[in-house]
């Protein structure tokens, strides 16, 4: 006869099922979200891009590069979404409007997504994109031989912890970090209870996208420490920052804390807070007033490190 499945076995698979196919519905709507917002052709629209294929060991990664100025640095950017949504397309029209600003090449990851693969996959992904495009300045499109990391979110996260694991990496000269998120939710900041209903990211929404990442991964595992920059006791090898916070944001006190840590051990940051926006406005609102203001700020902080006389 047909074998009964252990009712266990049963309950296991449909909590999988039904964790992934949420995961779907959210990113359709994601993508549904930043099409609409940016519909009415964003700065950027003739920025040259080219897809690749990172050639990694473990696994190919695409990319998406978008060509600058050889005397510009290039960005190698993480896109937000909580580890779970997000990809080269929801984030195209704002790496179109940074590229245009800035004239940087931009190099744009495409990290694996959980639930279908939970950590370390995203950081594991960052890591070794970063590695490869750093190997390989000199046969990408025009830079002047120094990267700037960058990411909003879930994608700052990535940015930073990529950051960490390269220490002494002399060609990663500074880092962009938008609202990132650098601890657990059960940390306790008080942005995460003060704003727990505040749209677009709310409470709920960024306990799912921890749990669905982290997987049976608890924020006293050892391993969780690779996660949560705000655990690192030593921040003096991180090179020159630029943070940026929203107020109404379960992410503010995150990005705050890590400013505040980098400035204690003489790391030379920029940190700028917008009290009036809320999380994403820079990269998923549309060409807002907000997300404008801060490609300028974006484009000032990175002009010391052209080559231009």
């Amino acid at each position: 006869g047909i074998p009964k499945i252990p009712t266990p076995a049963i309950l296991i698979t449909m909590k999988t099922f039904l964790s992934r196919l949420k995961a779907l519905v959210f990113r359709y709507y994601y993508r549904f979200i930043n099409a609409r917002v940016w519909r009415d052709a964003p700065p950027g629209r003739d920025v040259a891009t080219s897809t690749l294929i990172l050639p990694i060991d473990h696994r190919p990664i695409r990319a998406r590069m978008y060509h600058g100025r050889e005397d510009h640095p290039i960005i190698i950017y993480f896109h937000g979404g909580g580890w779970v949504i997000g990809d080269l397309d929801t984030h195209d029209p704002f790496c179109r409007a940074l590229v245009a600003a800035t004239d940087c090449t931009l190099m744009s990851v495409d990290y694996r997504l959980a639930p279908e693969y939970p950590f370390p996959a995203a950081h594991d992904d960052s890591f070794h994109a970063t590695r490869w495009i750093l190997d390989n300045l000199n046969t990408l499109a025009p830079n002047n031989g120094k990267a700037i990391i960058a990411g909003d979110s879930a994608g700052g996260n990535l940015a930073a912890c990529t950051l960490a694991s390269m220490p002494e990496e002399p060609r990663l000269v500074g880092s962009i970090l938008l609202y990132p998120a650098t601890e657990h939710y059960l940390h306790g900041f008080p942005s995460f209870s003060e704003h727990a209903r505040s749209k677009p990211l709310t409470a709920p929404i960024m306990r799912w996208f921890v749990d669905t990442y982290m997987g049976d991964i608890t924020p006293a595992d050892p391993a969780a420490k690779q996660v949560f920059l705000n655990r690192r006791t030593d921040y003096r090898d991180f090179p020159r920052s630029l943070i940026v916070t929203a107020e109404r944001d379960v992410l503010r006190d995150d990005g705050r804390r890590l400013g505040i840590r980098m400035r204690q051990a003489g790391v030379d940051v920029t940190y700028h807070h917008y009290d009036d926006e809320a999380h994403g406005f820079a990269c998923s609102e549309g060409p807002t007033a907000g997300h404008q203001h801060f490609i300028s700020l974006a484009s000032d902080w990175l002009k010391p490190f052209s080559t231009t006389p």
